[in-house]
């Protein structure tokens, strides 16, 4: 089976599943594991992703607010490299491509080739997408063990966490200007962390916010989780950012509990490493309980 993966999420879990061999195609930011930004890449964005987090937010809104995607796919590639499998998402379109993106290339194809289209709320839908993947690329077992063993795993991090009489209210913020709480899985991750979280809506799209309604709502920990940033630019971005006077007397700021992490690889996208995301959290929250395991790559206290 020859198949193409539209979103980093996806090849992480062919990976996982022991398909490395039959992905032969990526996108752009396709990068774990390794090998697999060694692959074609598919996509191209039409946002420089290195700019400030307001030029970013500015031209994808000018995009979006003129219909237009903000990814371009490789039609040509995409045909030559023949796929009988494409995996991609109708979740979020400002993260990556969406089956709308393929239509033009697809019109190219002689035969169609089949598209799996994933869109999970919740850890228990990215559990559930592991056992989609299995199932349409003949690894239904090994993608049940996969998630099986991933669900278990979070549910243990979960029972010690919830012993916990205190639930800190934790601020998730997925992006700094402007200001967005994270939304879908992550909420959830909070609460399986033995958390609250402060502004975001489980299973609902992260959503824009202001520097007052974050300090009326006064969260007892801040994590700053840029969507696709790794630490080292999540640091970066923060250090340049204003601290806005309101926030002046928020716990998290007084108190210093203020975390950056590493959302690229355990937060932004819905594959099996957001287990990993789950302890994080735990570990920022109950640091007696839970050890830190990742190294100053995931980590860092601003």
């Amino acid at each position: 089976m020859r198949i193409c993966s539209l979103l980093p999420s996806a090849t992480e879990i062919l990976y996982a599943l022991g398909l490395g061999d039959s992905v032969v195609g990526v996108t752009h930011e396709c990068d774990y594991p390794q090998e697999a930004a060694k692959k074609p890449a598919l996509i191209r964005p039409r946002v420089y992703p290195h700019a400030k987090p307001g030029e970013i937010d500015r031209k994808v809104a000018e995009l979006v607010g003129r219909g237009e995607s903000i990814y371009a796919v490789d039609a040509e590639l995409l045909v030559s490299l023949a796929p009988d499998l494409i995996v991609t998402q109708d979740l979020c379109h400002v993260c990556a491509a969406s089956p709308d993106d393929l239509a033009t290339a697809l019109t190219r194809f002689a035969k169609i080739p089949r598209v799996l289209s994933l869109t999970p709320r919740s850890p228990g839908d990215v559990w559930g997408d592991i056992c989609k993947v299995g199932e349409a690329t003949g690894r239904r077992d090994e993608a049940k063990s996969l998630a099986t063993k991933i669900a278990a795993r979070v549910d243990g991090i979960a029972r010690i966490a919830q012993g916990k009489d205190a639930r800190p209210r934790m601020l998730c913020l997925e992006w700094l200007e402007p200001f967005y709480v994270a939304g879908h899985w992550v909420p959830e991750m909070v609460a399986l962390a033995g958390g609250e979280d402060a502004l975001g809506r489980a299973g609902e799209p992260s959503f824009r916010v202001t520097a007052e309604e974050i300090a009326r709502r006064n969260p007892d920990v801040i994590v700053v989780m840029p969507c696709g940033y790794n630490l080292r630019r999540t640091v970066e971005e923060f250090e340049w950012a204003r601290v806005p006077e309101s926030w002046r007397d928020i716990s998290a700021i007084r108190e210093r509990r203020v975390y950056a992490v590493d959302a690229d690889s355990y937060f932004s996208r819905p594959g099996p490493r957001l287990a990993d995301g789950v302890e994080m959290l735990a570990h920022i929250l109950h640091p007696e309980k839970f050890e830190m395991r990742w190294g100053e790559g995931a980590i860092h206290r601003l």
